[in-house]
């Protein structure tokens, strides 16, 4: 099967997928660049296969492929140079197996950030990510993309934060929590109690006032200049500490 013009109806529809509204509405997602469809293949998520026309396609894909002209791609990707094949994938369903190890997210913004956080997550072998409703999109094609493919086996579970992290800690998960105050504990010197959550929060104003109070353990990473870190960082330093706690 050919799509040629970027006015086929499908074109119309995945185009819309920049917008989160659509990617829900329809259950999928694009993934671009060939080692990331490759990580959709391997999750059994990969739905259609669109392919430069003339391009030898090496992909282990059984479902259906489309060849596409190179104006095809360029309308769907989001990259400033062209690309040779975009996936279009069923969003993910992976539930948590086990809860010794997990992440929250407070209110999270930034793409790159959070994409970091999961593939860092994923590397140190945590178990499950908890995002705020008001976190950015997983399937935000900057997500995707700083996650590296560890988007397609972390199980990412987004709700009502507060709820989520109370029902946990009736189960006896101790929730920590970054903070800038008096009471936080430095890193290297917490228990660490398992199992646990890690919390991490906004960009510009941290963790909420509301998640901190329910929060088991109040933490800061101690450092010689400056006060704080990009989120993405001071999450990846309280992780590799954490695992080398366990």
């Amino acid at each position: 099967m050919e799509i040629l013009s970027i006015n086929n109806p499908r074109i119309k529809q995945w185009k819309k997928y920049e917008k989160r509204k659509y990617r829900d509405q329809d259950g999928q997602f694009l993934v671009e660049e060939e080692h990331l469809i490759e990580e959709a293949i391997a999750a059994n998520v990969l739905v259609t296969l669109l392919v430069l026309q003339g391009k030898n396609n090496t992909l282990d894909f059984d479902g259906e492929v489309i060849e596409v002209s190179q104006v095809v791609l360029d309308k769907l990707s989001t990259h400033v140079s062209s690309v040779s094949m975009i996936g279009v994938c069923r969003q993910l369903d992976l539930k948590p197996v086990k809860m010794d190890r997990i992440i929250y997210l407070d209110n999270v913004q930034d793409p790159g950030n959070v994409g970091t956080i999961i593939r860092t997550a994923f590397a140190l072998g945590y178990d499950a990510i908890y995002t705020s409703e008001t976190s950015v999109d997983m399937y935000n094609e900057k997500v995707i993309r700083a996650t590296q493919g560890a988007l397609f086996h972390m199980p990412i579970v987004k709700g009502n934060l507060l709820e989520i992290m109370k029902n946990h800690q009736a189960y006896g998960v101790h929730v920590y929590a970054t903070a800038l105050d008096a009471q936080a504990k430095q890193l290297t010197k917490v228990d660490v109690k398992v199992p646990y959550a890690l919390t991490f929060g906004n960009e510009g104003s941290g963790v909420s006032s509301q998640i901190l109070a329910q929060a088991n353990t109040k933490v800061m990473i101690e450092m010689e200049r400056f006060e704080s870190l990009n989120v993405a960082v001071a999450a990846g330093i309280c992780m590799y500490e954490f695992y080398h706690k366990r």
